[in-house]
Order: structure tokens, then sequence, then C-alpha cells
């Protein structure tokens, strides 16, 4: 399948949810193309083909980034890495403060969660604002690990989250 043939069938999957989580937000809810298995199967394979042999792990942003990025990381034979939201991980972490269309937060990632030296493919469903994407990268490279590339189904382009992500290659399968 094309990359373009791609782009159509998730834009096709993807559902606009108003003033969720919060008055005003339009949310990107992509769980459509997760129940459809042969459109996950498609943005699995094509993650495999653009990172196939040149990641060692793959780390997924909570928590629809845990989602795609768990079956990237099966499909590409490589473990998975999950950076989760403040509080959520049982052993010693780094954590990164960032800023969101609608606030702050912070995400943390264990400490020993990759290797030094690893090559680690960050992904989420969706780059906004860009400051929860860099908040991930900042926490990889925290480990002494590299970021390859940050993968993303859909970027929101009006809200230049790519900003964001100077120095780090950025990929989306969809500009909105």
């Amino acid at each position: 399948m094309t990359r373009d043939k791609l782009a159509e069938l998730v834009a096709s999957k993807f559902e606009n949810i108003p003033d969720f989580p919060k008055p005003g937000i339009l949310f990107q809810d992509f769980t459509p193309l997760l129940a459809d298995r042969d459109a996950l199967r498609a943005v699995v394979g094509d993650v495999v083909d653009r990172f196939g042999g040149q990641v060692d792990a793959v780390a997924g942003i909570e928590a629809r980034g845990f989602m795609i990025g768990a079956a990237a990381a099966v499909g590409l034979g490589v473990g998975f890495v999950p950076i989760r939201k403040a509080g959520k991980l049982p052993r010693a972490t780094f954590a990164r403060e960032y800023e969101l269309e609608y606030g702050t937060a912070t995400l943390e990632m264990h400490c020993d969660a990759v290797n030094p030296g690893a090559r680690v493919l960050v992904m989420d469903d969706l780059l906004a604002t860009g400051g929860t994407a860099r908040a991930a990268c900042e926490l990889v490279e925290a480990a002494g690990a590299r970021v390859v590339a940050v993968d993303t189904l859909v970027e929101l382009a009006e809200l230049n989250g790519r900003s964001q992500l100077d120095g780090y290659e950025v990929r989306s399968l969809l500009q909105l």
C-alpha cells in the first residue's frame, strides 16, 4: 500500500470528538483504527518497512502511544518502553515536565528502560504542540540512548509541534 493510500485509510479511521478532554479541544480518537485489524496491520507494516533494523526499542507515550508503539515493537522484533504520566511507574525514574495545549504535565520513564547507546523510536498517535514528544525524547536521552525518530500517525500542522522537536527526525503519516 502506498503512503498516500495508507494516510487516507488512517484518516478514515480517526473520529473527531469535540470538547474532550476539556472544552475547546477537538480530540482525535484513533480507537477505530485499532479495532480494524487490516488498518492496524497496514500501519505497523509501514513502521516496520521504514525502521526495520534501525532501532533497538520503541518508546510509546501514554496512553495511546502504548497501543501503536507496542504493536510496532512486536512487528520490529524489539522491546517496548512505556513513557508514563507521573507516579505510574514502580521503580526509579527520570522525569520531565512539559506543556500541552490545555495545561502542564509530567512524563516519566524507568531509569533502566533502555541501555546507553540504544537506538529508540519514539511513538505516539498524534503530534500536537510537541511538548509531550519533546519530553519523551529528553527521557530517552537521559538514559543515554539515542532517539532515531519521532513517529506519529497524525500531526496537527497548525499547532507547529515540529518546532519543539528541532534536531529530531519527525515523521507523521497524515498532516491535518
